[in-house]
């Protein structure tokens, strides 16, 4: 969801541009641009940056809940992103949060306070999806040419390792490896100790094992990538080493190089360093200084897991990713990016295909539920594209859960659904088609019901109303080959009835059981939209 700022502008020009603002909330710090869109060329210009450390990622040691110390920071932070937002006139803000606010158990309370407090809508992202972003990011400022590239981004509660190439990202991982997380549960000597820099270097080596040679899978036999680097480590890293070899940062630092031994050496000296020592660095902050090791650490032993001998710096990463993926949400972008603008439908397809969905049966009862979605627009509801999407992903999964097993398989499906690597949407967006597909049968929702009563109250109304058009096209689709072939909606709001005018496939098929779920189906239907449905076939009433 997109935080909207309405301003009436003067200059005729910004009808051709539009401001958008980017916050990125993660475990250490909140980053936010802001850039100037143009929708003829289909560019954008980066023309504020804004960075608080507040972090975020401070847990309370019993609970692992975000201290409340921690939340205040980073809603008096967020709110004077909004005031900065504010005074650019900026038409749109996106926000996501990622690690810190993914795993604590008051992450939703977190977002709501902020959107009651500050008027941001954030949105909680998976690890997946924020690798994904962070690939958009860096493609968008670097030109991959033919080259697979291999992405890091050290961030501080998770590092996301990306294979890459200029159409698709291949393979994408998120491990919870990051500078702050490491520097709070295995550094307590300062400067560090021999045996704790082993136990560290092991302990990372461990974690980044799997994605790793998951990963080398999925290069060639003659491929060799290269290796580009993002975030606050590898940029200070970079800063440090630029300013020791050349006296001072190139500006841009975006492509400056660095050889794997340059990094060793460096967060080698480190580790034998007190923090006060290290804050007299050149080039390192107090904030950075704290977490230096532990995420050199991190960078260090991917490079050598990865047998990669240098790293370029980008300067673009999630937030600039956040800018092109709304970009390609808002149709702005069609050429060389345009495959990935379809990545939801792929990606849901991918899932679909996984858990041996038949798909010609989905899609059918996805047009139905198209249909009728679209003919009570404005009469029944109020939803709009959107929804539809969300809509339209259940549609296609919500027989998935027959991959585990026949009985309460709509519940399966919830699980598969909740727990699948969908790319494309929120945490909050994967939970809502998660339960429009589980209430497509059977119990319709209820508050008792803890996934759905966890839901906000949009989206929880989300569910309740379209999760009944989902039974409705199911119903249509009883014998799973089409016997249906359209249906026709006449409302009648004096009599308060809905008409179903159902054309069979075959004039001298009765549909009989289609037409018996119907009946079976419909009364969830209307008892949420406060209407009597009438189905008719052939123009003759059979209800």
């Amino acid at each position: 969801m997109t935080t909207s700022l309405n301003f009436n502008h003067t200059n005729s020009d910004r009808c051709n541009t539009c401001l958008l603002a980017a916050i990125d909330i993660g475990t250490n710090s909140i980053h936010m641009v802001v850039v100037e869109i143009d929708k003829t060329l289909l560019t954008f210009t980066i023309i504020n940056r804004k960075k608080d450390t507040v972090r975020l990622g401070e847990r309370e040691a019993k609970t692992r809940k975000l201290t409340t110390e921690a939340i205040e920071r980073a809603i008096a932070s967020l709110k004077r992103c909004k005031d900065l937002a504010t005074s650019l006139k900026v038409d749109h803000i996106v926000a996501i949060a990622t690690s810190a606010t993914r795993e604590a158990p008051n992450g939703q309370d977190f977002i709501q306070r902020v959107l009651l407090e500050v008027g941001i809508q954030v949105d909680l992202i998976s690890g997946y999806e924020e690798a994904r972003r962070i690939y958009l990011g860096v493609l968008s400022g670097m030109d991959f040419q033919d080259r697979p590239h291999v992405i890091i981004d050290i961030g501080g509660g998770s590092t996301e390792i990306i294979l890459a190439d200029v159409h698709e990202p291949r393979f994408l991982s998120s491990t919870k490896v990051g500078a702050v997380r490491l520097t709070e549960e295995l550094i307590t000597t300062d400067p560090v100790g021999e045996i704790e820099f082993a136990n560290l270097r092991a302990y990372v080596r461990g974690m980044l094992e799997r994605p790793i040679n998951e990963l080398r899978c999925q290069l060639g036999d003659n491929e060799q990538p290269q290796l580009v680097g993002t975030s606050g480590t590898i940029e200070t890293l970079m800063t440090i080493n630029a300013l020791q070899k050349l006296g001072e940062v190139p500006n841009p630092l975006q492509g400056y190089r660095m050889g794997r031994k340059e990094v060793k050496d460096l967060v080698k000296k480190f580790a034998s360093m007190t923090y006060e020592e290290r804050l007299k660095i050149s080039g390192m902050s107090d904030k950075r200084a704290e977490i230096i090791v532990a995420g050199g650490v991190i960078l260090v032993e991917a490079m050598a897991m990865l047998t990669l001998d240098n790293i370029t710096v980008c300067e673009r990463a999630l937030r600039e990713g956040m800018i092109v993926d709304w970009m390609l949400t808002h149709k702005l972008i069609e050429d060389r990016l345009c495959y990935q603008g379809k990545v939801r439908h792929r990606s849901v397809y991918q899932i679909a295909q996984k858990y041996q969905v038949n798909i010609k049966y989905s899609e059918r009862v996805a047009q139905f539920a198209q249909s009728l979605f679209e003919q009570l627009k404005g009469i029944l509801h109020n939803w709009g594209t959107e929804e539809w999407e969300l809509l339209w992903a259940a549609t296609i999964l919500h027989k998935c859960g027959l991959y585990v097993s026949h009985s309460a398989y709509h519940k399966h499906s919830y699980y598969l659904i909740r727990n699948a690597e969908l790319l494309g949407f929120t945490e909050l967006e994967l939970e809502t088609i998660a339960n429009l597909a589980r209430y497509h049968r059977k119990s319709i929702p209820k508050k008792k019901h803890e996934p759905y009563s966890k839901l906000p109250d949009t989206y929880r109304k989300i569910v309740k109303q379209l999760s009944t058009i989902l039974r409705l096209a199911v119903a249509l689709n009883s014998r799973q080959i089409g016997v249906i072939k359209t249906v026709e909606c006449k409302y009648d709001k004096e009599n308060e009835k809905l008409y179903l005018y159902l054309i069979p496939t075959d004039s001298n098929d009765d549909c009989a059981l289609e037409l018996w779920n119907l009946d079976y189906n419909k009364l969830v239907f209307e008892n949420e939209f406060g209407v009597k449905v009438v189905a008719i076939l052939n123009q003759i009433s059979i209800c």
